[in-house]
């Protein structure tokens, strides 16, 4: 299968388990593409577990589920030495983070110590310990679930945390006909078990190769630059979105038009994945929130203030 025959079949398969939330699913071929990682906030039962074993069985990646609770370790998330008997030396054992998805499931319920294990993973592929690196197999990726902070037992993810992630996604409830079509699946005993994959891991590497290749003009960089640097001036937020998160929407971008079958990228690509690439990595002002303003409404608002380029 070429590219594009790779690209249709996994939104379409996608879409046949992961009901209604084509948008969705969208944005997480997008972050799959561009090698990023992905935080899903939500309530409870909308999806996220199915959607995260959807997305490994289609493209034949090892997954691994991480159920993160108050004593969750580091340890159990890297791995670990552990001294053998026999041969008198210390041995490395493998972490469920050796997987290529993972899904992080209430990464908020685990305490900041345990978070951070995550951080050199999900920056730099590799994990270290006793001050040895392995490297982590590609592709891979790690989709984190959190409830919502105001849920009991959560632990609010520090901003380096958060701004490893490319995406933060919201799933919603799904409409009616779409709800009925689940049950319908349910009665049927159509699950994810059932999935077979449609392209190899080599395939996805080859992807994202492919994403590096799509072409960003100069003065559209200088588009997504301005679209950044209008949320350090914003006075709503505390601080504006970083250099990573300017990185972060340049890939998104180049994934975006590589799904839309484009090699080059389009002012449509940046503004289409702006307010999830921006969202998670700023913060009102406390007399924003006093206000109930919304993080998504002012991202849009200096999208439409900032000028698209001509060529």
């Amino acid at each position: 299968m070429d590219k594009t025959d790779i690209i249709n079949r996994l939104r379409e398969q996608t879409n046949e388990y992961f009901v209604g939330k084509e948008g969705v699913v969208e944005d997480v071929l997008v972050c799959l593409l561009a090698g990023g990682h992905i935080l899903l906030e939500d309530v409870p039962g909308v999806g996220k577990t199915t959607l995260a074993r959807t997305i490994a069985r289609l493209i034949d990646c090892s997954f691994a589920r991480i159920q993160f609770t108050p004593d969750t370790l580091p340890g159990d998330i890297t791995g670990l030495s552990v001294y053998n008997m026999k041969t008198g030396d210390f041995e490395f054992r493998e972490g469920v983070i050796m997987h290529q998805m993972i899904l992080a499931d209430e990464i908020n319920r685990t305490s900041p110590k345990t978070q951070a294990a995550l951080l050199e993973a999900m920056a730099e592929g590799r994990v270290t310990v006793d001050g040895i690196s392995y490297d982590l197999v590609q592709p891979f990726m790690v989709i984190a679930t959190q409830n919502p902070v105001e849920f009991l037992g959560t632990y609010p993810l520090p901003e380096a945390q958060m701004d490893r992630f490319m995406m933060r996604l919201t799933i919603g409830y799904p409409d009616a006909s779409s709800e009925i079509r689940m049950a319908s699946n349910h009665i049927a005993k159509k699950t994810v078990e059932d999935i077979t994959s449609i392209c190899s891991a080599s395939d996805i590497i080859g992807l994202r190769q492919e994403t590096a290749k799509v072409h960003f003009k100069d003065i559209l960089l200088g588009y997504a630059q301005q679209i950044v640097a209008s949320t350090r001036n914003e006075k709503r937020f505390v601080t504006g979105a970083s250099p990573r998160a300017y990185l972060s929407l340049v890939d998104a971008s180049r994934a975006k038009a590589l799904l839309s079958g484009r090699d080059y990228v389009t002012p449509d690509d940046i503004k289409a994945v702006a307010v999830n690439v921006l969202h998670h990595r700023l913060t009102l002002t406390s007399e924003a929130r006093i206000r109930k303003d919304d993080i998504d409404r002012i991202i849009t608002e200096n999208l439409l203030a900032v000028k698209i380029p001509m060529e």
